[in-house]
C-alpha cells in the first residue's frame, strides 16, 4: 500500500497543470473515493485536496522567484482569475505572488514521502473473521461525512427512531452483537474534498427477512471482516482505532479495504471512561505488493 501511495505522489507531481481525476487516483492506489480520503487524511494530517493545493502553490513560488508571469502562473494552474491565485497564494505564503517575484521570496511544500514510522511498540488487537451474508434491518438517513466528533444528524437520526421500531428491530435480531450496529455505504463521490454525504443505518444484525414496513433492510455479503475491539473514554478512543486502522494497520498489512459497508457498535451500558466498542472492516487479501 505504501508504494502505491508514493506512486501516487508521484503522480500528482507529473500533473500539476492538469485536473486530476479520482477515476486515475483510485486505479493508483486500488481503494474507493471513501476509504482513501480517510486513509490518506490520517496519514497526511490534511486532506488530499489541500496536499494538491499546497503543491502548485509550491511550484509556482519556484516559477515567480524565476522570473514568469503572475498571470501566466496563475492560469497555468488552473486559477480562473489573478485575485483567485493572489487570495489563495497569499494564505499560503503570507505574501502577494507580486511581493515574491519582486522581492525572490521562497516558501517550499516538498512532495510527500510515505513510509513505516514505528513508534512506542504499540500492538493492535484485531482478528480476521469470515461472516456468512446477512442483514441488517433498521432506519437510514443521508448525513454529511465526518471524519471526527459526534455526527449531530446521527444523534437526531437515533432520537427519531419509535418504539415501536425498537420493539420490531429487537424481534428480528439473532446475529452478534444483537444490538445497535452503526452502518455506514453508498458514499458521495466527491473525491478531492472531505465533504458530501453518505447513508448511515441503525439497525441489527439478523439471518430474517424484514415484514415491517416501517424498517428498512440491506444485505450484506458474505466477506472477510478485520474486527478491532477497543476500550476506553467513548468516543476519543473509538476515533483514535480508527485513525490507527487506517493511517497503521492497512498500510502495513496484508489486507485491502473492499467496497461493503463499515459498520461498529459500542456498548453504552459501560461506563463513559470504559465504553467497549468494535469496528468491523470489510477486507480482503491484498495482490498488490508492499
Amino acid at each position: 500500500m505504501l508504494q502505491q501511495f508514493n506512486q501516487l505522489m508521484d503522480y500528482i507531481d507529473e500533473h500539476l497543470t492538469e485536473e486530476i481525476s479520482g477515476e486515475d487516483i483510485s486505479k493508483i492506489v486500488g481503494l474507493s473515493d471513501y476509504h482513501f480520503k480517510r486513509m490518506f487524511s490520517y496519514m497526511a494530517g490534511m486532506s488530499l485536496n489541500e496536499y494538491i493545493k499546497n503543491r502548485r502553490l509550491s511550484v509556482a513560488n519556484v516559477e515567480l522567484i524565476n522570473g514568469a508571469k503572475v498571470t501566466d502562473v496563475a492560469f497555468k494552474y488552473g486559477y480562473q482569475s489573478i485575485e483567485g491565485f493572489s487570495r489563495a497564494f497569499r494564505d499560503w505564503s503570507g505574501f502577494l505572488p507580486s511581493a515574491v517575484a519582486k522581492n525572490k521570496i521562497q516558501k517550499s511544500f516538498p512532495k510527500f514521502i510515505f513510509y513505516i514510522d514505528i513508534r512506542g511498540g504499540t500492538s493492535m488487537e484485531f482478528k480476521i473473521e469470515k461472516k456468512a451474508k446477512f442483514h441488517i434491518v433498521g432506519v437510514s438517513k443521508r448525513v454529511p461525512i465526518q471524519f471526527e466528533g459526534e455526527n449531530q444528524e446521527i444523534i437526531e437520526l437515533a432520537q427519531s427512531i419509535t418504539e415501536q421500531q425498537r420493539k420490531e428491530m429487537h424481534q428480528l435480531a439473532d446475529l452478534y452483537p444483537q444490538q445497535v450496529l452503526n452502518v455506514s455505504y453508498d458514499f458521495d463521490d466527491g473525491f478531492l474534498e472531505e465533504k458530501g454525504s453518505l447513508t448511515h443505518m441503525l439497525g441489527f444484525a439478523t439471518t430474517k427477512e424484514n415484514p415491517f414496513q416501517d424498517l428498512e433492510q440491506i444485505t450484506i455479503e458474505e466477506s472477510l471482516w478485520a474486527i478491532f475491539p477497543n476500550r476506553g473514554p467513548f468516543p476519543a478512543t473509538l476515533q483514535e482505532t480508527h485513525a490507527k486502522i487506517y493511517s497503521e494497520w492497512l498500510p502495513s498489512s496484508d489486507y485491502e479495504v473492499v467496497d461493503l459497508p463499515s459498520i461498529s457498535f459500542t456498548k453504552h451500558s459501560d461506563p463513559s471512561d470504559n465504553v467497549y466498542s468494535e469496528i468491523w472492516m470489510p477486507v480482503k487479501k491484498s495482490k498488490r505488493r508492499r
